[in-house]
C-alpha cells in the first residue's frame, strides 16, 4: 500500500493514490472517501517524522564526482524538522549563491524501536520507503566531511514524499533505479545497488549507539549527476515503485527577502 498525508479544507487527511481521473490526470482518495486532483491538496511529508538521519557520500560514483575517496565509515549527520516540506512544495534558492544542487535519495522509514539490532534482523524494523530530495548549497560548504548547518539543514531544503510505500511492497530496496529531471531533462540516474553502506548495515551501525524509533527516517545518499539549479526550475525525483516527487525552486523575493 501507498499512503500520503495531505491538507485539504482546513484539515489533515491520510490519502491513497487514484491512478486515473481521466486522460493524463491523477489524484488522491481521502480516508473519508473524497477524490481530488493532486493539485487540489497541500502535500505534507507522508508520515509523522521523528529524527532525520542523513548520509553523505554514500555512493562511490558521487564521491568520485566530488573528488573524494569512498568512505570507510558512514558520514552521518542529523537534520531538524523545519527542513522538511512535501511533494509539490517550493524551496527557496538564495539569490547570492553560485551553486545549489538537488540530491535524489531513497528514504528508509523506521517502523519499530531498534536498539543494537543485528544486520540479519535489521529489515524487520523498516516500515517502508519514500523519496527524498535533499538540497545542498556548495557555496556554504566548509568541509565535505563535516556538512555544516547552512548546507544541509536549511528551512524547506529537504523534500519528502509523495507516498510512504510499505516495506512489503518493495521486495528489493537494494536494487531500485533513481532518476532526477530538471525542467523535463534527465540529469541524474543511479541505482541503490551502488550504495556503499546498504540499509541493513546502516540500521545495525546506527542502532549500536542510538535508539531508532518509529518515524525516524534514514536518507541514504545520492548518486552522481548533481547539477546547479536556479529559481524557476522544476525538479522531479523518481525512484522505481515509489512515485515521482515534484519540487519548484523560487527566488528570495517569494519569501520577502
Amino acid at each position: 500500500m501507498m499512503f500520503a498525508r495531505v491538507a485539504y479544507a482546513g484539515a489533515i487527511h491520510h490519502a491513497t493514490p487514484v491512478t486515473s481521473l481521466g486522460v493524463g490526470a491523477a489524484g488522491v482518495r481521502l480516508a473519508d472517501g473524497r477524490v481530488l486532483n493532486e493539485d487540489e491538496v497541500v502535500w505534507l511529508p507522508p508520515f509523522d517524522v521523528g529524527t532525520i538521519i542523513a548520509l553523505g557520500l554514500n555512493y562511490a560514483n558521487h564521491a568520485k564526482e566530488l573528488a573524494f575517496n569512498a568512505q570507510e565509515e558512514p558520514l552521518v549527520f542529523l537534520k531538524g524538522p523545519g527542513g522538511l516540506i512535501g511533494h509539490r512544495g517550493e524551496t527557496r534558492r538564495p539569490d547570492d549563491v553560485a551553486f545549489m544542487h538537488y540530491e535524489c535519495e531513497l528514504a528508509v522509514v523506521i517502523g519499530q524501536t531498534a536498539t543494537k539490532v543485528s544486520r540479519a534482523q535489521a529489515m524487520q524494523h523498516v516500515a517502508g520507503y519514500c523519496i527524498a530530495n535533499d538540497y545542498a548549497i556548495r557555496d556554504y560548504l566548509e568541509n565535505w566531511y563535516r556538512p555544516n548547518l547552512r548546507v544541509k539543514n536549511r528551512d524547506g531544503g529537504t523534500v519528502l514524499g509523495p507516498w510512504l510505500v510499505e516495506a512489503a511492497d518493495v521486495p528489493n530496496p537494494g536494487n531500485l533505479a533513481l532518476r532526477t529531471y530538471v525542467n523535463g531533462k534527465l540529469t541524474q540516474q543511479g541505482t541503490t545497488r551502488d550504495l556503499i553502506f546498504d540499509i541493513p548495515f546502516l540500521i545495525e551501525y546506527l542502532s549500536c549507539f542510538m535508539t531508532l524509533r518509529a518515524g525516524d527516517v534514514i536518507l541514504t545518499g545520492t548518486p552522481e549527476g548533481v547539477v546547479n539549479v536556479t529559481a524557476g526550475d522544476e525538479v522531479v525525483c523518481e525512484i522505481d515503485g515509489l512515485g515521482r516527487l515534484v519540487n519548484t525552486l523560487v527566488p528570495d523575493s517569494a519569501f520577502n527577502r
